[in-house]
């Protein structure tokens, strides 16, 4: 697959352009609003095509599929254009600022007959696999889950993580990963608790702790943040024994995975031999369009997380619980 890539962010550039380049894939275009910046990114990562605008980009019909890390608020519109050009589209976390805007951004991709995922790599580590796994098949009466992804964001004050009109704040960066976990291991909330601050008066959340709570009893404590040293970790407990997962989400490719876990009394941690959970995504976006099949990473999946931050954002606003709300 020919995959052209919508901006030189820098998750394209460290992350998953190398990914690409490990798979049976190949990034051939890459597009910069300065042709100059586009250029310099093309010669430094060996890609064929530089384009000065993303609409040159689009416009190559040497494309199969487009790789989009664009800020959070212009998702929607590039995934739009990319799918009316007949490309296939593996988009950025999250996918949209909105539950009902992704969901229509599905139907729309569907309706022009192009695959849209979007990329939530951690969920390809066979580390999370096999924590979905153990948690499913082992853990009795799970109850809790305490998920958490903070890190201290410096530089520039006009950060696009600190940008309203992006789409920035740390739900929205981070934040969407520890209720991604959170559901994973127990499911779709009914309801939602949360509080957030913008300590940099920056107009967007720099830090964010919500309760998820369930109809049938169990709770999930979520947090993100741009103002604490790094921690990305997940903990789910059960009637007869915990689990629990260090550098949960952004793990680089040369690092090797943890689990630890004690059930019925048994003491365990596995071992992971290090991969690149980029490629690993990559390679399931590829396959899933030449087979047909539905990404792991659909739109069911996609608009129920954005439904439970949609209720974050709310809750926060109103300073009580609410419902979570579910386009379909």
């Amino acid at each position: 697959m020919r995959f052209g890539v919508l901006s030189t962010a820098k998750i394209a550039r460290e992350d998953v352009v190398p990914a690409i380049k490990k798979s049976n894939h190949e990034v051939v275009a890459i597009a910069s609003r300065n042709s100059d910046r586009a250029a310099d990114v093309a010669a430094e990562l060996d890609i064929p095509r530089s384009y000065g605008s993303y609409e040159q980009l689009l416009a190559d019909d040497d494309l199969d599929a487009v790789y989009n890390p664009l800020p959070n608020a212009l998702h929607a519109e590039w995934t739009r254009k990319a799918a009316d050009a007949g490309l296939h589209v593996l988009c950025e976390k999250p996918l949209a600022e909105n539950a009902e805007e992704a969901a229509a951004l599905h139907e729309y991709c569907d309706e022009r007959g192009v695959t849209l995922m979007e990329a939530f790599m951690y969920r390809f580590h066979p580390r999370t696999e096999r924590a979905a796994d153990i948690v499913r098949e082992q853990l009795d009466g799970v109850h809790a889950v305490d998920a958490s992804f903070k890190f201290a964001l410096r530089g520039r004050p006009d950060d696009i993580r600190l940008d309203p009109d992006l789409a920035g704040g740390s739900v929205m960066d981070v934040g969407c990963y520890a209720i991604s976990a959170a559901r994973l291991f127990l499911g779709e909330p009914n309801r939602v608790y949360a509080r957030t601050r913008d300590s940099r008066d920056s107009g967007v959340d720099t830090d964010m702790a919500a309760l998820l709570e369930y109809d049938d009893g169990p709770t999930a404590r979520v947090a993100s943040g741009f103002d604490t040293p790094a921690t990305q970790t997940y903990r789910v407990e059960g009637e007869n024994g915990w689990l629990e997962v260090e550098t949960a989400f952004d793990i680089a490719p040369g690092e090797q995975g943890e689990i630890e876990y004690e059930i019925d009394g048994r003491h365990v941690t596995e071992q992971f031999d290090p991969v690149d959970q980029y490629t690993l995504e990559v390679e399931h976006f590829a396959e899933s369009i030449a087979s047909g099949t539905v990404p792991r990473i659909d739109a069911a999946e996609t608009v129920a997380n954005m439904a439970v931050i949609d209720a974050v954002f709310e809750s926060a606003a109103n300073g009580s619980r609410v419902d979570v709300k579910r386009p379909y």
